[in-house]
């Protein structure tokens, strides 16, 4: 019997360097807000993590807007063998 090729993912290890190596990642470009100058058009524009905090929130509505959209476009399972 031929084994099953393993993955680099396949390992909890390397899944968790992964992770880890994000939240690094993550942390530098927080941390590098304060390392510029911004040039800014609106005053919370210029607020420390303003956009990782705008893009989380953004990301996060737009899935709960897709699951309440999933409510009004989803389609019995045999709509199309109708």
């Amino acid at each position: 019997m031929k084994s099953e090729k393993k993955y680099w993912l396949d390992d909890p290890k390397n899944v968790s360097r992964l992770v880890y190596g994000l939240f690094v990642a993550c942390a530098l470009l927080v941390l590098g807000d304060f390392f510029y100058e911004k040039h800014v058009h609106f005053h919370w524009e210029g607020w420390w993590g303003f956009y990782g905090f705008f893009g989380f929130v953004s990301f996060f509505s737009l899935v709960l807007a897709g699951k309440e959209l999933r409510k009004v476009l989803m389609r019995d399972e045999d709509y199309y063998d109708r």
